[in-house]
């Protein structure tokens, strides 16, 4: 019994391990490195826990992590990946409420501000996964990017870029 419980904490922390070592492949074309956005005087910080207004005045938290994207770039599969359907940051419909859940590299997360080229099935690292929405529409002047954020939002996707 003893042993079974030590070979199964090895096994758990060696998955937990190999979660923590996959890196993001490149996300976007034109950004191979995966530059983070910075800080844009109107529209705020792309780093996860930047904090946020909403124009009635409240405050929320940034719970994902923006990746420099140009508008219309095509966005590639970090790893490979298995597309589990379609994701959407708004409640309400804009130019660029678009995205999908993946599950890939044993972690489950969400690209915003693109379309999918399809919403389910599989796509291998480095293959087209879509195109970025034209962010400019909607929020002009802005660094456009792409939004990842982890299935669990309360788990910063930085560590694994």
């Amino acid at each position: 019994m003893k042993l079974t419980i030590l070979l199964l904490t090895v096994v758990l922390c060696s998955l937990q391990v190999e979660a923590e070592q996959v890196k993001f492949g490149p996300l976007c074309s034109g950004n191979p490195g995966n530059t983070k956005r910075g800080c844009d005087p109107k529209w705020g910080c792309g780093n996860y826990g930047a904090s946020r207004k909403r124009k009635d005045g409240t405050t929320y938290k940034h719970m994902g992590l923006d990746i420099v994207c140009a508008d219309g770039a095509t966005v590639y599969a970090p790893f490979d990946v298995t597309l589990k359907g379609k994701a959407v940051p708004y409640k309400i419909n804009n130019a660029i409420n678009d995205g999908v859940t993946l599950n890939g590299g044993g972690l489950c997360f969400k690209l915003f501000y693109m379309h999918p080229d399809k919403y389910t099935g599989t796509v291998k690292k480095g293959q087209k996964l879509g195109k970025l929405l034209l962010m400019q529409k909607v929020y002009p002047k802005i660094t456009s990017h792409i939004h990842v954020q982890m299935c669990n939002p309360k788990i910063d996707p930085t560590q694994y870029f």
